[in-house]
């Protein structure tokens, strides 16, 4: 028998690799329609501090798995990539990701939450308003609650963006440049808000007669269509874990707190003002989103049209009473 040629050999264990990359690419597939609709398990995306991560403190929802996000633009380009099932964000997250044509439904929110963001601001800084900001540096998340909190920062004080130095910073990075002055505000949420509060800092402005700051809860087309038990199931778990923290304030507080990695005191901080009760989507909440979307058309930062009203889903409706 001839022995192979190094060529030929060498082809030959090419077409091998690629054979296995093949397989392993179908059983990767495979396994993200497992998670989509073959009974698998509902993956979850979230974020420190929302009502889902006392859910997941408490392994309270069986036969899903977590997927934990730094903010919500961050968590819907999970969804984009078909990586998660379910995740919560805030009200702006929503209209930027309608914007890029992600595929979604809004399928719950919860009471508003206005006392849960704000703009910080160093104690001795001069500023007493936030139209004493104007030609100054604020930072913030691009696409975040609290981009929606600037939109209508400006409008009630008759501002612009053009009025305002802009950098758009994640929480882990809008943090040192707050600490080390490299902006003069920031404009953060709940727990970012709750760890950046002491000695040295002040609250120039909150959300309160602003903005409404809702979580709200997106879920993936295929896991609304393939999965609508599996989906209300959790909901419910969602609904009554979060009714139980309201209930048990203190033990929510020490629950969290190690999963959260945040010192006791501060958890139970922002939890006394920033823990809501869960409410299901209606018709006035598809208008309120819309009215953000319209905004942020009208202001050039997202391209138009978007119909985010017409991706409220009333079906888990059940779930959230």
């Amino acid at each position: 028998m001839r022995t192979p040629s190094r060529p030929r050999r060498r082809v030959t264990a090419l077409l091998t690799t690629l054979v296995l990359l093949a397989a392993t690419a179908l059983a990767a597939c495979g396994g993200e329609a497992a998670g989509a609709g073959d009974g698998g398990p509902l993956r979850i995306g979230y974020q420190r501090f929302g009502g889902l991560s006392l859910v997941k403190a408490r392994g309270e929802a069986k036969n899903v798995t977590w997927s934990l996000f730094e903010s919500g633009p961050a968590l819907t380009e999970a969804l984009k990539a078909g990586s998660i099932d379910i995740g919560q964000v805030g009200e702006a997250p929503p209209v930027f990701a309608a914007a890029g044509k992600i595929p979604f439904s809004v399928i719950g929110t919860s009471e508003p939450i206005p006392q849960g963001e704000a703009v910080l601001v160093k104690a001795d800084s001069p500023y007493r308003s936030f139209a004493d900001l104007r030609g100054k540096t604020v930072a913030l998340n691009k696409g975040s609650n609290v981009h929606w909190l600037l939109v209508k920062l400006l409008e009630a004080n008759r501002m612009t963006l053009a009025d305002l130095n802009v950098k758009y910073l994640k929480p882990a990075e809008g943090r040192p440049a707050f600490d080390n002055g490299q902006v003069d505000a920031w404009i953060i949420w709940d727990p970012y808000f709750a760890l950046a509060e002491r000695p040295g800092v002040r609250v120039l402005a909150d959300a309160t007669g602003l903005a409404g700051n809702r979580e709200y809860v997106l879920a993936a087309p295929g896991a609304v269509k393939n999965r609508t038990d599996d989906v209300r199931a959790f909901l419910d778990t969602y609904r009554e874990t979060t009714d139980w923290g309201i209930a048990h304030p203190a033990e929510r507080a020490a629950v969290l707190a190690p999963e959260l990695k945040i010192p006791l005191d501060v958890t139970s901080r922002a939890l006394a003002r920033s823990a809501k009760p869960l409410a299901p989507v209606t018709p006035d909440i598809g208008r309120e989103l819309q009215a953000i979307a319209d905004s942020f058309v009208a202001l050039k930062l997202v391209p138009g049209p978007v119909d985010i009203a017409g991706r409220v889903d009333d079906r888990f409706t059940e779930a959230f009473r």
